[in-house]
């Protein structure tokens, strides 16, 4: 009697394995067309994309490019995005890291209103809070102002972030400050001198989730920064869309320059987002 050889636990078979792949490589390819298309729309002539000859590397060129970064103010709402985003950053990474560490290690009067004010703060959808915050920021002269722009954001970020460098603080071992105030350190001292190094994977999550709240926001932007020379890039692409026209060359051309900051912070952090997930996985 010939019996059928069983296959290990966890071990595919060979169709399972072919169609496991071919599902991946169509998800990749579903994933990449937009962008793809982005980026060859952005190097067409202008209006070349309403023909209907699909020719996706004929006539290609950096004019739109060129157009976006010198016949529009595309610069200037550059400049004042990096700046609201940057702010929103490291502000942004210091008040939830101080407020994480505060709450993580300390028990104080208030300890569980503060957290539940932590929580509370991120059911309230954005919208909501656009005119109490415009009233404030009319109150303090802080409208058509980078400052009060890097407020509103923090008002997103922090509560979240906070919560989240708690919970990163919470795996590292009390011991550690115990023996870092043992050898003469202050409380702060310990937090910026021992502490804070440690949670390294946890500052980076947090600064990336800072700048991209601060980056690509448009309903704060819109309502904060009126004038022409204060908008940030969210808000200044709004000029290449009209009720009767757009113009694709340059939204096209804007999101991919858009889109290289981004990339780039998101590279600097990379490798701490790696540690932070598995530093997670193994801290007791």
């Amino acid at each position: 009697m010939v019996t059928r050889a069983t296959r290990p636990r966890g071990e595919r078979g060979p169709l399972a394995s072919i169609g496991l792949h071919a599902g991946l490589l169509i998800a990749v390819a579903i994933s990449l067309f937009p962008v793809v298309w982005l980026v060859l729309t952005s190097l067409k002539p202008r209006d070349s994309w309403l023909s209907a000859e699909l020719r996706l590397f004929d006539d290609s060129s950096l004019d739109n490019y060129a157009r976006v970064l010198t016949a529009t103010a595309f610069p200037q709402w550059l400049l004042n995005s990096v700046l609201t985003a940057g702010l929103t950053m490291v502000l942004g990474v210091f008040l939830a890291a101080t407020t994480g560490y505060a709450v993580s290690r300390f028990r104080f009067p208030g300890h569980r209103s503060v957290m539940w004010l932590l929580l509370i703060t991120q059911m309230f959808p954005v919208a909501i809070l656009i005119v109490p915050l415009y009233n404030l920021m009319a109150g303090l002269g802080l409208l058509n102002q980078i400052p009060g722009l890097v407020i509103a954001y923090m008002t997103i970020a922090v509560p979240f972030c906070a919560w989240m460098m708690k919970s990163y603080f919470d795996t590292v071992p009390v011991e550690i400050d115990q023996a870092a105030m043992v050898d003469g350190l202050t409380p702060f001292g310990t937090f910026w001198r021992v502490v804070l190094p440690l949670a390294r994977p946890g500052i980076a999550v947090t600064a990336f989730y800072c700048f991209m709240t601060a980056w690509g926001e448009v309903g704060y932007a819109t309502v904060f920064m009126s004038q022409e020379d204060k908008r940030t890039l969210g808000v200044g692409l709004q000029q290449f869309v009209g009720q009767h026209w757009s113009d694709w060359g340059l939204m096209t051309a804007s999101a991919v320059l858009i889109a290289i900051p981004a990339g780039v912070v998101f590279l600097l952090v990379q490798r701490h987002l790696i540690t932070g997930l598995t530093a997670g996985a193994t801290k007791a």
